[in-house]
């Protein structure tokens, strides 16, 4: 009974069987057949190693919320040289809530010479030039970002190396680093004549001491940023660099402050991104251009949150893409093949019944027939 049972599983087995087994005498082979079958594993192999290279690439996800943090301090990283000397400018702070963050509340103001002498500082300047030159990529090719927050972590910091100035001339400009931290909410940081005073109304800056000749508002910002420090991240504004035309001259920067979390496979860190526009202008109350000579930047918070997901391709994903291009392509080459063989049988059938018709055929009484003769197995030749 087992045996009988076993032997009627088999049997049903069998019956199920999808992919029947086709003996090797039946199998015909040809030229064209191998060269289609050379084609298809050529292809297969192209695409395979394409599809690998697809699934050990990432892409960033972006999603979109509603910032609810309100509370919490914003941290700005400062990185900006001034063509004036040190006692002669003040930067600080003042947010929408009357807030005044002075610059001794975290910035260093370091005197230094404004221009960059390529023997004097090479690094510094190479560094400093290549910023520059990815800020014009990033400008034209947007998709540059995901490669930049992909890469964070891995490059080496992009804040400039320290300056070493071993020349006998005193320097002539002003490097203000450093960061302060803010309410999360828009503020003006500015840098202007004179340091800055607290006052009943905000704050007011002793600019009546300085000289009107010595207003040089050219600048060089290394570096600006909002939230966490991160390595590797390259700000819209770093490697941005300004020559005043006009000692009355006024630098202006509108920057949107997007707040940003980051998670990818090497980190995962709360920053912000930011967008800005420029404008500058020169100081003339003739002409009705009224205003401060200085660098202004304001900012602003945006509500909305986002959150950027470094993604990958699931491996079972990948081995559904691999099996698809594998039996599609077998599929495909057999159907073309076979269509091929098809319409070579109709040619040459064709030429063979042309030729068959072209033959004439004597009959006993002298005629000739043009019919096709009968071609039998008995035949002769």
């Amino acid at each position: 009974m087992r045996r009988l049972n076993r032997k009627k599983t088999l049997n049903l087995m069998k019956e199920l069987d999808a992919f029947p087994k086709v003996p090797k005498s039946y199998v015909e082979t040809s030229a064209s057949g191998g060269t289609v079958s050379l084609i298809a594993f050529t292809t297969i192999a192209f695409l395979t190693i394409m599809e690998f290279m697809v699934y050990q690439d990432t892409w960033m996800k972006y999603e979109y919320e509603v910032d609810k943090d309100f509370t919490s301090k914003l941290r700005i990283n400062i990185d900006i040289t001034v063509a004036m000397r040190c006692q002669y400018v003040g930067a600080d702070v003042l947010d929408l809530a009357e807030t005044m963050v002075a610059s001794a509340d975290g910035l260093i103001y370091e005197p230094l010479f404004f221009v960059l002498l390529l023997l004097a500082f090479t690094l510094v300047c190479l560094i400093f030039r290549m910023l520059q030159l990815i800020q014009s990529r990033l400008q034209e090719e947007h998709s540059l970002q995901d490669v930049i927050f992909k890469s964070a972590f891995k490059s080496a910091s992009t804040a400039l190396p320290p300056r070493e100035d071993n020349s006998l001339q005193s320097p002539d400009a002003c490097r203000i680093h450093g960061h302060l931290y803010v309410n999360k909410v828009a503020g003006n940081f500015h840098i202007t004549v004179g340091k800055a005073i607290p006052h009943p109304r905000g704050h007011a800056h002793l600019a009546a001491l300085v000289s009107h000749e010595s207003y040089n508002f050219s600048h060089r910002i290394d570096h600006l940023s909002f939230g966490e420090l991160i390595p590797g991240i390259i700000n819209p504004l770093d490697g941005t660099e300004k020559i005043a035309s006009d000692h009355n001259q006024m630098f202006q920067y509108f920057i949107t402050v997007v707040p940003t979390k980051l998670h990818t496979h090497k980190i995962s860190a709360e920053t912000h991104q930011f967008s800005v526009t420029e404008r500058e202008r020169v100081i003339n109350h003739a002409a009705g251009s009224h205003g401060v000579s200085g660098i202004f930047m304001k900012y602003d918070i945006s509500s909305l949150m986002v959150t950027v997901t470094e993604e990958h391709m699931p491996f079972w994903q990948f081995l559904v893409r691999l099996c698809g291009i594998i039996g599609g392509i077998f599929s495909t080459t057999g159907i073309l093949h076979g269509f091929g063989r098809f319409v070579a049988e109709i040619i040459f059938c064709r030429f063979r019944l042309s030729s068959y018709r072209s033959t004439s055929v004597p009959l006993p009484d002298g005629h000739t027939s043009n019919h096709l003769p009968l071609i039998t197995d008995n035949s002769t030749h």
